[in-house]
């Protein structure tokens, strides 16, 4: 049997209309992924391969995750299309939260805007490691280089505020609307001398499989299955999931020998990070689980903190955040609403000294070292012990105010 290829997930994430479910619409059709006779006629038929909602269709906007696959000569890919527009940014958290890679595409007309920033923010402290720039919309130029360069200045400037390296990272020009540089180099633009798209995927590192750290399976949903009972669906964070292993649900407390494990609908006797599985445990029922939980090996389980202290950006806030406010923290599946309890000290954002010790109050721009409270039982972990786990975003309002990573937590028991 033939090798199969190494998998990653990889996460669009831009502005709403900077042109991404176009791109990868037209990156599915060249790579093979998508028959032509599926797309709609028209100038937005690109972008139906992904919105499958008629709600999207009628908007016109990108409202769920999409997955799709396609392949390159080396890697598997599974598609990531995060929503770009401000409702849907809940939805952008958990994608990105998933993704070995991300693709942000800025279009040449528009250039950087607010929600360009906030999304360069959360890739990277939702721990998106490897970025490639999209410029799209090149067409609206005339292909001019000139343009090209000011706005791959701007945003390796951009990128570079949180730590992405510029001189690492492809800045490829682009029309996601007439193909140019998306499986092949394009004729309209002979200055460019870097890789097209696909090419620059090939050149991403798959990261390494975190099997040695503790299982870690947060729950996504739970269905009742005929013939089978509770089987709970979500993605392997860490860890290995095997047939018969003992395992416990925190933080409903639950316990139970795992019977089986399925993906796409075969049955494996082990599962591996990465892997999106159903699985079903003797002795859960269908109310004693719920989104939001998670699984672990009874000997390693799952922490339950009663508080934690978390280091945090403040994304945007139209007011200040001040000891007593409650938002809702968006943590693997979870989201549980945390009281600040604490806003320990302020740090300078570009180089993480500290700037203020106990601050009255944090505002937008603001980096900080704050302890929070759950108002109810959640799981979350230290980022040094298991950073699939330890990050999370913060949402008030219909927004994401901030973002962050917890530092270290107090057992709840």
């Amino acid at each position: 049997m033939a090798k199969t290829k190494e998998h990653m997930n990889l996460a669009f994430i831009g502005h709403v209309d900077h042109g991404k479910s176009t791109l990868v619409g037209h990156l599915l059709l060249q790579a093979g992924a998508v028959a032509e006779q599926q797309l709609s006629s028209g100038e937005n038929k690109f972008r139906f391969v992904m919105d499958k909602l008629t709600e999207e269709r009628e908007r016109g906007v990108t409202i769920d995750l999409a997955h799709a696959k396609f392949e390159t000569p080396k890697y598997e890919f599974t598609i990531v299309d995060c929503p770009g527009h401000r409702d849907f940014v809940k939805n952008m958290i958990t994608g990105a939260s998933q993704a070995d890679a991300g693709v942000l595409v800025v279009a040449i007309d528009d250039g950087i805007m607010p929600q360009t920033k906030e999304h360069v923010f959360l890739a990277r402290t939702l721990g998106i490691g490897q970025i490639i720039i999209g410029i799209n919309k090149m067409d609206l130029v005339k292909y001019d280089e000139k343009k090209f360069n000011e706005l791959k200045d701007e945003v390796g400037a951009l990128i570079k505020t949180v730590g992405y390296k510029p001189s690492d990272v492809h800045f490829i020009p682009l029309s996601a609307f007439e193909g140019d540089n998306i499986t092949k180099k394009s004729e309209n633009t002979p200055w460019y001398k870097g890789p097209s798209l696909v090419d620059a995927l090939g050149e991403l590192k798959a990261p390494a499989k975190p099997t040695n750290l503790p299982l870690r399976v947060p729950v996504q949903d739970v269905y009742s299955i005929t013939g089978v009972g509770t089987v709970p669906v979500g993605r392997v964070e860490t860890g290995i999931m095997k047939k018969a292993d003992n395992v416990i649900f925190e933080p409903a407390g639950v316990s139970g020998e795992v019977k089986s494990i399925e993906m796409h609908h075969e049955i494996l006797d082990q599962a591996e990070p990465g892997d999106n599985v159903g699985f079903n445990v003797r002795g859960v029922g269908k109310n004693d689980i719920r989104r939001g939980d998670v699984a672990g090996h009874t000997n390693t389980p799952p922490s339950v903190a009663k508080e934690f202290t978390a280091q945090i950006v403040v994304l945007q806030h139209p007011g200040v955040i001040t000891v007593g406010y409650t938002p809702v923290f968006h943590c693997h599946t979870a989201q549980v609403a945390c009281t600040f309890l604490e806003l320990q000290k302020k740090l300078d954002p570009a180089t993480g000294q500290t700037k203020e010790e106990h601050p009255d109050f944090l505002k937008t721009g603001d980096a900080a070292f704050v302890v929070v409270k759950p108002t109810k039982p959640m799981v979350i972990e230290k980022i040094k012990d298991i950073p699939h786990m330890g990050r999370f975003a913060i949402r008030d309002m219909g927004q994401t105010v901030a973002a962050g990573m917890c530092i270290d937590l107090v057992p709840a028991k």
